[in-house]
């Protein structure tokens, strides 16, 4: 059974419907004037229900005040919506965090954004996601990895990606890097990948794994572009063609490309953000044969303002259909971006849904 997706209401009955829940998700999908008061607003609008009989719908702003409404003084529909507000205020702090060489305190964040601690840290982690200091240690993460590949000393990098002390760095290393700081600068010196590519139906398919797990679940036309892809990252590690043993995992990759349904009972070695690892943990749950909209899956995770970020989340997925970032759709149902190109999205959902 396919999860069901939440559609912009399209007939007057469904708008109706939304206007007297007071449904938050119809904001900006279309307006509602009332006669008597002469005022239109936005269908979440707190204001008392007025009748039926005298309400009519808008798709646009400038629609209801060419018919003669004024905005409501209660939900301001002529203004930004709470979410949007908030939006640019957790953009302010999130800009002072990547601005800055040292990590901003909670009340700096807060006074930024021009709220109270308490209520800042609560509607950051609505927009984006996760916590400011996971957001703080993530981008400190981005800047650690840009200066160990460009300064002569461990020590240098990370002062120069906020953090204060060696000690927090090292401790988090595995966590941020993937590895040790000293093998990361050195490309990936002393790290172990095994590889091998096969051939499927979509075309090639690139499995890598460390002693963890399996780290890459790569599809493309050319293999040889997917080992350069491999290596990108750690242009020095010791990468080693799989063995018999690897080619077992090989043809369950394949295996799993012809039926997607399958999935793949291994344990992952995937780093990524504290966001990144919410929205893949959530999208190993989606049932095979079903998909589920970014809208959905960002309130399944608990953050229904992050629906931008989940599908960034979506598009970095490095594991290929053992994180089915395929069965995720437009809210329409319709299919969007896919890492490994939109018409084998199509292909998988189809075999899935045919199993």
């Amino acid at each position: 059974m396919k999860t069901r997706n939440t559609t912009a209401p399209k007939t007057d009955a469904a708008r109706w419907a939304a206007v007297v829940r007071r449904d938050p998700a119809a904001d900006g999908q279309f307006f509602y004037s009332v006669r008597t008061t002469g005022v239109y607003c936005r269908p979440s609008c707190a204001s008392r229900l007025a009748r039926r009989e005298n309400v009519a719908f808008h798709p646009t702003r400038a629609a209801a005040e060419k018919a003669g409404y004024r905005p409501c003084k209660r939900c301001k529909p002529d203004q930004p919506s709470l979410t949007e507000q908030y939006a640019q205020r957790i953009a302010r702090a999130c800009k002072l965090i990547e601005s800055s060489d040292t990590s901003p305190s909670l009340r700096e964040l807060a006074e930024a954004a021009g709220l109270s601690p308490y209520h800042f840290h609560r509607v950051f982690k609505a927009v984006t996601g996760v916590t400011p200091k996971a957001y703080t240690t993530a981008h400190r993460s981005q800047r650690a990895h840009k200066s160990l590949a460009g300064r002569s000393t461990v020590t240098q990098a990370i002062y120069d990606s906020g953090f204060n002390s060696n000690a927090p760095f090292y401790a988090k290393s595995q966590e941020l890097l993937g590895m040790k700081p000293r093998e990361f600068r050195a490309g990936g010196t002393n790290a172990v990948i095994r590889f091998a590519v096969g051939q499927t139906s979509l075309g090639a398919v690139l499995v890598a794994a460390t002693d963890k797990g399996v780290c890459s679940i790569l599809l493309g036309d050319d293999p040889e572009a997917l080992v350069r892809d491999l290596q990108d990252r750690f242009d020095r590690a010791e990468l080693i063609g799989g063995d018999a043993g690897f080619e077992k995992l090989i043809a369950r990759a394949i295996g799993m490309v012809e039926k997607p349904g399958l999935g793949l009972d291994l344990p992952l070695d995937v780093r990524g953000t504290a966001f990144q690892q919410r929205v893949w943990q959530a999208l190993r749950k989606v049932p095979a044969g079903s998909t589920i909209s970014y809208a959905e899956m960002a309130k399944r995770i608990s953050s229904p303002n992050a629906v931008r970020a989940v599908a960034q989340a979506c598009a970095a997925n490095p594991i290929a259909i053992a994180i089915p970032c395929h069965r995720v759709v437009r809210t329409d149902g319709s299919l969007s971006g896919y890492r490994w190109g939109i018409e084998r999205k199509r292909i998988l959902l189809d075999r899935e849904q045919a199993a």
